[in-house]
């Protein structure tokens, strides 16, 4: 599934109802990021009266690191309208998070809900080096420990253990997301995926955990 030009801007199909077109869209969007290839899109006010009058309806719902080298609809060559995005440092889950999701995926229809970690991330590397936490930074260290000693239990214990604990931390929430009655719904009616997928800083390029 490609986007389409229409009046010299470039947007995809209204709706999209199947997770495998959704994932197809955010695939090519990563792509033509990573080429240096994005399309024109369109941010006039007319498309956004547009969206106040008619809804939204994004196509895939993104639970993303708050990380600001990490513009989530950057990297997936989309517009306004497109993503529904919850970014929390460290992309954990929590009661509010989880509540985000859920209402894209049942409120909004969004077939697809991705859980996006990335390289370098600073809140996997403070549960790692772990010290003092101050305030509520604390509950995000203590979300992503788990995965710190699950990696750990392996041996691993040289600089492979940031990229192992980031790729655990993401599959760790994919499977947190699974405990939902909400998607549990959707999931059994073939409605709706979820992967995790991560974005590397250097290259652009998004990795899904298929």
């Amino acid at each position: 599934m490609s986007n389409k030009a229409i009046a010299g801007y470039y947007t995809r199909p209204e709706v999209i109802s199947s997770p495998y077109e959704a994932l197809a869209l955010l695939k090519e969007g990563n792509q033509r990021y990573t080429k240096g290839e994005t399309l024109k899109h369109d941010i006039s006010e007319e498309k956004r009266n547009s969206l106040v009058m008619k809804g939204q309806k994004p196509f895939a719902v993104i639970v993303a690191c708050s990380d600001s080298r990490i513009p989530v609809e950057m990297i997936f060559d989309q517009g306004i309208g497109d993503l529904f995005v919850i970014r929390v440092a460290g992309n954990v889950l929590g009661p509010l998070t989880m509540g985000s999701v859920e209402y894209g995926v049942e409120h909004l229809h969004a077939p697809l809900v991705i859980i996006l970690g990335h390289n370098h991330c600073g809140a996997v590397k403070a549960s790692i080096e772990g010290g003092e936490v101050p305030g509520n930074v604390r509950a995000i260290v203590e979300k992503i420990r788990p995965a710190v000693e699950k990696v750990r239990t392996t041996g691993t214990t040289n600089d492979t253990i940031y990229e192992e604990v980031e790729n655990t931390n993401i599959k760790a929430m994919v499977n947190e997301l699974q405990t939902s009655l909400v998607i549990q719904n959707f999931l059994q009616d073939g409605k709706l995926q979820i992967l995790g997928a991560k974005y590397y800083q250097e290259t652009g390029k998004v990795t899904f955990f298929e």
